[in-house]
């Protein structure tokens, strides 16, 4: 499993949503102080996948009774899989040090009805490393439930709601005071659990929208370190080796990556986990042979 409070004594160096990394490399320490912010260490990632197999998987997944069930349960399965290999994925900075992530927490952008009129909400979720994408479906589906249709009164609403009560430049000054409480590890754990600036990564599907998949940009308030948009179907044309054409159907996606977690070839092997799960989507029904974690 990943690391847990009950699997190690909080140190005084530790955040109360993860774990200070002391056993890094030089370059790897220094890279907070060097790329202050979130967003002057953001790479941009774009790939596609063949959904095939997907479009199969899907269908039986429906037909088992997984009412819904689709191409953002697959990814959000795919994810947590990556994080359960490759957990230096799920680090993040703040203060300008480098943490372990205690828990898996992603954050999804959703509307409550798909018209203009409808508001946004954030659905925010936590995962464990074993999960098969029947536990990420029934998670997925009770959280976002709770959210969709009435009053829009998710966690985050609510307290977005309280923070506008507050006159200007006391908000101001209160946002300020997050900041400050959050650089230095001492954000109080009610307000962690809610915010949707903090978590292991921010998802949303444009697909529902029929419009390409973007690259968001990541929020340096919070400590968010990965952005993942997904796109619609779309349709290719492709020849042969033998010069026939034939006709296939992708969806787009894109990542926006915090570079200072881990390195590039690190996050690469990761990608290719993703990938290999979407490609192969029934590896996702069971839990993975082994977790690896960050000690």
């Amino acid at each position: 499993m990943l690391m847990s409070e009950k699997q190690y004594r909080r140190r005084l160096c530790d955040r109360s949503d993860g774990r200070l990394l002391k056993k890094l490399s030089p370059m790897h320490r220094i890279e907070p102080y060097i790329m202050v912010h979130r967003n002057d260490s953001t790479n941009l990632i774009f790939d596609k996948v063949e959904v095939t197999k997907l479009e199969e998987y899907i269908r039986l997944k429906r037909k088992q009774g997984y009412k819904g069930f689709g191409m953002l349960h697959v990814m959000m399965a795919a994810y947590v899989r990556v994080v359960s290999q490759r957990p230096a994925v799920n680090r993040f900075i703040s203060g300008q040090k480098i943490y372990a992530r205690n828990n898996i927490e992603i954050n999804i952008d959703i509307k409550k009805e798909m018209t203009i009129e409808s508001p946004n909400t954030v659905v925010k979720i936590e995962f464990d490393a074993h999960d098969t994408a029947a536990d990420v479906y029934d998670k997925m589906k009770e959280a976002i439930a709770d959210n969709k249709g009435g009053e829009l009164d998710s966690d985050f609403d609510n307290t977005a709601r309280i923070l506008n009560y507050i006159p200007g430049l006391i908000k101001k000054f209160s946002f300020w005071l997050i900041r400050v409480a959050d650089y230095f590890g001492i954000l109080p754990k009610s307000l962690l659990k809610v915010s949707p600036f903090h978590g292991s990564m921010f998802v949303t599907s444009m697909g529902s929208l029929g419009i390409p998949a973007i690259h968001h940009h990541l929020y340096n308030l919070g400590n968010v370190p990965v952005f993942c948009c997904i796109g619609p179907k779309r349709t290719e044309y492709e020849m042969g080796p033998d010069g026939t054409v034939s006709k296939r159907k992708y969806v787009d996606y894109t990542f926006s990556v915090d570079e200072r977690i881990c390195d590039g070839f690190y996050f690469a092997s990761a990608m290719k986990i993703l990938k290999m799960n979407l490609r192969h989507p029934e590896k996702l029904d069971v839990p993975p042979e082994e977790v690896e974690t960050e000690i």
